[in-house]
Formats: C-alpha cells, structure tokens, sequence
C-alpha cells in the first residue's frame, strides 16, 4: 500500500466511529436507476460502502449486497448493522479485488473513485470491469469540479483535478470532460451534475451510469 493510500484509509477509520443502523442517512440518487436495479441478479458490490448508506437503501429494495471497503471501523459497523449482510469485505481498491471474473450485473461506487492518480483510477476500472459481466452495471457518484464547499482546486495540483490535502491525501474533482475520458472503457448511459445535502454544506457531485462494455 503507497504511504498516501494509507494516509486515507487512516482517515476513514478514524472517521467511521459506532453508529446505529437507525441514524445512517439514505438519499434518493440511485432512484433514477431503477430499473437497471430491479432487473439486477446481484449479488451487488457496494465499492466503498462507508458508513452503509447505498447498502441501506439496496437492501431495502429486496437486493443481496456485498458491502466492502477499505476502512476496517467502517466493515465492523456494517456487520453489527446489517447481520442480513452475508459477506462483507475490507480490502484496498489498489490490490487485485477479491472476486472472480464475471461475478456480478451490479456495482455500486458512491464517492469512491476519486482518492486516486488516474493511473490508479484506470487500474480500478479495469479490475470492475473485470468483475461485472458484459452489459452490467457501475454506478457511482465522484466529486465535481463545482464542490468548492469540499475543496476543489484547493491545494497542491498533483494531476489535472488531483489535489493533496493539508494531511497529505489525494482528492480529484471531475468535470464532464474528466466522466467521458476516465470512462471511456464503459458506455456512458447517464452523466448528470448534482447536488448533495447530506452534509453540512451541499456537495456538487457527478452522478453516472455506465454499462460495461466487453
């Protein structure tokens, strides 16, 4: 694991302290893909799950989910909230991932992609493609160049739209550019700037639907 990899995973575990199944906030983004939801047969790979929020709202549409992450706080929070979850699993995006190829229609990746070089983007990518089976799924939510309530062009530019934090991890902000460029493997169905207010200030974010093209 490279030293800011681990800067970050250190700060999600720090960050995914005990919480209660009843105080973890579900949006509504994955609303507009219902049908590519409904028409799943899984098992759906919930890609940084965090704190369960996309598991939630997965589970309480009928679907068998496979939350992981790379903060072990954040997996030990997700096996004492969801003990309907059948496997969940801690491992670094960067590292080879832990399923077989072809293995499901469905993966999810809600503010997961942008922590990373686009090298280590590209090699994500290949590894979900990899996983989901022709015609599948990723859906997934990044951060947009518009969040400057979260960062955006703050800090030191390692790449275009990467940055460093003040504690030494990679943040990347996306324009629709950056969606069709790092993308480009899939087939975009669905690109859309939004906003967010789960936190304290509204976060703009990209959210995309992509199928896999193989």
């Amino acid at each position: 694991m490279n030293e800011v990899n681990k800067k970050n995973i250190e700060y999600w575990d720090k960050l995914h302290t005990h919480y209660e199944r009843d105080n973890i906030p579900v949006d509504n983004w994955l609303d507009r893909f219902n049908e590519i939801i409904n028409l799943a047969k899984g098992p759906a790979i919930d890609l940084g799950c965090g704190s369960g929020n996309d598991t939630l709202y997965l589970i309480n549409k009928g679907k068998n989910v496979i939350p992981c992450d790379g903060s072990m706080n954040a997996i030990y929070n997700i096996r004492n909230n969801f003990p309907e979850v059948h496997e969940s699993i801690c491992f670094d995006m960067l590292d080879k991932f832990p399923f077989c190829n072809n293995m499901t229609d469905l993966i999810i990746a809600d503010l997961c992609l942008h922590y990373f070089t686009r090298e280590d983007t590209i090699k994500i990518l290949k590894e979900i493609r990899r996983v989901l089976v022709n015609n599948g799924h990723l859906l997934l939510r990044v951060n947009s160049m518009s969040d400057t309530n979260h960062g955006a062009g703050n800090g030191i530019e390692i790449e275009p739209h990467l940055y460093m934090t003040d504690d030494g991890r990679y943040k990347r902000f996306f324009d629709r550019k950056d969606i069709y460029e790092f993308f480009n493997m899939f087939q975009v169905k669905y690109v859309n700037e939004d906003i967010m207010t789960r936190y304290k200030l509204e976060k703009k974010l990209y959210v995309v639907g992509l199928k896999n093209r193989k």
